[in-house]
């Protein structure tokens, strides 16, 4: 059965997650650009406040796919040292690529929040939402990057997922939530009809959305006219 876009798909996985709604030490962070809208279900539903986490892998140069490390939001970097020297990659060649990166994450950032920084995370649940997962290695690198900001629990959420990834990534979260773990999985892409690109103009709009909202229904019974303002516009807002 497939998803009708991501929009849909957030409201399946905030089902399954129904056991951190109205909650006062949840935030949903989403991995731009894909899971931003599914994360905005998610936050909605679950009255839970909204933002990114912005990973960004350290390719081998040559092999970009085979990542060296990540960084990501908060100013975390962290290596997979054993790679680097099996691989022999100096450290002018690991600076130089992180440099590059960043940059990248930079701009994102800028782009998606402008100055404002991201929410204190330490001590808090943490969900962290994708639209998939397939290798699972976005995933892997955002929860190696959360871990050293201390929070008190990842859980690893996603509307569709490979069956075996899904496993693997449990090992890794303190919790995995895959709504749909297909056995002939193949693609993220295919478990939805409408799977286009999500824009960053789109990402930063849902993200201001969910700021107002949030902080209208914070402190507030789920149930108040502001939160029933969220929910219509969650439900008629066309999917980003």
């Amino acid at each position: 059965m497939l998803f009708a876009n991501r929009a849909e798909a957030g409201r399946v996985l905030a089902a399954r997650l129904s056991a951190y709604a109205n909650r006062d030490d949840v935030i949903v962070l989403a991995l731009p650009r894909g899971g931003v809208p599914v994360g905005f279900e998610v936050a909605r539903l679950l009255a839970a406040p909204l933002d990114v986490f912005v990973v960004r892998k350290l390719g081998v140069p040559g092999y970009e796919e085979l990542a060296m490390g990540a960084i990501a939001t908060g100013g975390v970097r962290f290596l997979n040292t054993d790679m680097i020297t099996v691989l022999g990659l100096s450290d002018e060649v690991v600076e130089a690529t992180t440099a590059r990166e960043l940059r990248e994450l930079e701009r994102r950032e800028r782009r998606y929040r402008g100055d404002r920084p991201l929410p204190p995370v330490r001590g808090q649940t943490v969900i962290l939402v994708d639209d998939g997962l397939a290798t699972g290695s976005t995933m892997r690198a955002a929860i190696e990057a959360l871990r050293r900001l201390e929070p008190a629990r990842i859980v690893a959420a996603v509307p569709v997922a490979d069956p075996t990834t899904c496993e693997e990534i449990a090992a890794e979260a303190d919790e995995v939530v895959c709504a749909r773990t297909p056995r002939q999985f193949r693609a993220v892409g295919l478990w939805y009809t409408d799977f286009s690109q999500t824009t960053d103009d789109e990402v930063r709009d849902l993200l201001q959305r969910a700021a107002p909202l949030w902080h209208a229904t914070e402190g507030r019974e789920p149930e108040t006219r502001e939160s029933r303002r969220w929910q219509r516009e969650g439900e008629n807002g066309a999917e980003r």
